[in-house]
């Protein structure tokens, strides 16, 4: 007779076997090249003691090309369940010890199985992606098993929030589950994406490139945008994913937590020198952010993509805000193609998850150029328009200086949904800017005159007055009102008060067609 301590035993030797992955040879190895193990990464990611892992024993079923005589603990990925910070997410980790995190069908199960909790439970997915790619001994499985996964990341969409950490390769058809999802961190110097290798390209196009150059961390966070950090390590890498969760809430029926300030928090920031009266002259609008809400509580996304505009979630009083910034230091702070895909994107993450949008808004117009229009300026400017237009959620503008042209409609105007419109007394809103203005409509009159740039000036001065000030707005309603720098926060939080309740109903649709 079986004693049942003997099946108990052979129970923990069995689960030892399987968190032990590819064996000590490979974790070893793992850590040779500066990276942490599949478990090792969970356990920095979740409170301690936490995981729940799930499945732990599905192994694949795969008989071709030698397979059937390898054992595949796990199937080269730990998924399961967690808290962080007391609140739950889910979690799948990618196993490089096993099959190098190769994606076969059971691999692809149990990423899938965990996605569905995630959604059902309302609760955060997180994927640690380190992976050769598609398992090639399972052929068109593994090619299916990516599809399962795909198609989850589209319909979860927007639905509980999905944070992807690239922490090693991630090449071929791997990529796309991660470009879906809401966030995607990378490690610099031993995380990669890329669609075809750099063999691959040099096999079809001659081109000659490291994975680094091709696919890397600095790439993907300061050229293509596919990335929205880029991490020293991969600790800070997993802070950095408990950090974004703070600002998040659970899911699309729920808002993000509310921390409690005091009431000596309503004070009047002294803002009346941080931006230059000379509407040519560059300043960085951070230091405006940074007097506006809560003391440290900014937290910058895709800090080094477009750098003419600034995005990321802060708090004010408490309560998390998504903000959308012209950058004048950069191109004028006009509006280009990168800078309006990476606003439009974060506009409509805002709304999906329920966070205020508040736009600190400096804008010369959209950025001129052969390129730009050539390159679909267009289509990718009314992607902003778009995103404003359909977010439901409390949207405030404050107009810092300039409001120029097609990028003023464009950036949050009242006539694109905006519930509460505030400037400032310097501020100059018109079709364009007074010197522009001027040498169009006057152009006659300059070039007849006795001293052409006298003329020039008192004409500009002229339409400043009568044209490109808040007070003409404000007149029509399109600004609801001119309001002293200093009073910024504090008109700020009365505002976030008065819309906390805002609720708005759009035409019943099955959904609308966004130009992308």
């Amino acid at each position: 007779m079986v004693d049942i301590y003997e099946k108990i035993n052979d129970l923990y030797d069995r689960k030892r076997e399987i968190e032990l992955g590819g064996g000590d040879a490979k974790i070893e190895k793992q850590h040779e090249k500066g990276k942490l193990t599949a478990r090792e990464r969970i356990d920095l990611l979740v409170d301690p003691g936490t995981f729940m892992e799930l499945n732990p024993f599905m192994e694949h079923r795969c008989s071709d090309f030698g397979l059937g005589d390898k054992a595949g603990p796990g199937d080269g990925v730990v998924t399961g369940y967690g808290k962080i910070n007391g609140r739950p997410i889910y979690v799948f980790s990618q196993d490089f010890t096993v099959f190098g995190g190769a994606l076969g069908e059971m691999h692809a199960k149990k990423i899938a199985n965990v996605m569905d909790l995630a959604a059902q439970n309302g609760a955060p997915i997180i994927g640690l992606n380190d992976s050769g790619g598609a398992r090639i001994q399972e052929g068109v499985l593994s090619l299916d098993g990516y599809g399962h996964i795909f198609y989850r990341n589209a319909i979860y969409s927007g639905v509980v929030p999905q944070i992807s950490v690239i922490l090693g390769p991630c090449a071929g058809g791997a990529v796309y589950s991660p470009a879906i999802t809401d966030f995607v961190i990378m490690v610099e110097t031993t995380s990669q994406m890329f669609i075809t290798g750099p063999k691959v390209i040099e096999t079809v196009t001659g081109e000659s490139i490291s994975a680094e150059d091709l696919g890397g961390a600095k790439v993907h966070n300061t050229i293509s945008g596919n990335a929205h950090f880029a991490a020293t390590d991969e600790e800070n890498a997993l802070e950095i994913v408990r950090m974004l969760l703070s600002y998040l809430p659970q899911n699309c029926e729920e808002r993000p937590f509310m921390y409690g300030t005091p009431d000596e928090d309503d004070y009047r920031p002294d803002l009346t020198d941080v931006i230059p009266f000379d509407a040519v002259r560059p300043y960085d609008v951070r230091h405006v952010i940074d007097g506006v809400v809560d003391e440290g509580s900014f937290f910058e996304i895709q800090k080094n993509f477009a750098k003419n505009i600034v995005i990321g979630f802060a708090r004010i009083k408490g309560e998390v805000v998504g903000l959308v910034c012209n950058q004048p230091k950069v191109m004028a702070g006009s509006l280009d193609i990168d800078s309006s895909d990476k606003a439009a994107r974060f506009i409509r993450l805002c709304d999906s998850f329920n966070i205020p949008l508040i736009t600190f808004e400096d804008v010369t117009g959209f950025f001129p150029g052969v390129k730009q229009e050539h390159g679909g300026i267009i289509r990718h400017g009314a992607k902003i328009l778009y995103a404003y237009s359909e977010a439901t959620v409390p949207k405030i503008t404050v107009i810092l200086r300039k409001a120029y042209g097609g990028a003023y409609v464009a950036l949050n105007s009242k006539a694109i949904g905006a519930d509460v419109v505030f400037s400032w007394p310097n501020a100059e809103i018109a079709v364009m800017g007074p010197q522009g203005a001027v040498n169009i409509i006057f152009a006659k009159e300059i070039e007849g005159s006795d001293n052409p740039e006298e003329t020039r000036a008192q004409l500009i001065e002229e339409y400043r007055e009568k044209f490109a000030n808040p007070y003409v707005a404000a007149k029509h309603g399109i600004v609801d009102d001119v309001i002293d720098p200093r009073d910024t926060r504090i008109k700020l939080m009365q505002a976030l008060d008065m819309l906390r309740n805002k609720k708005e109903e759009r035409p019943k649709k099955k959904h609308g067609n966004i130009p992308l």
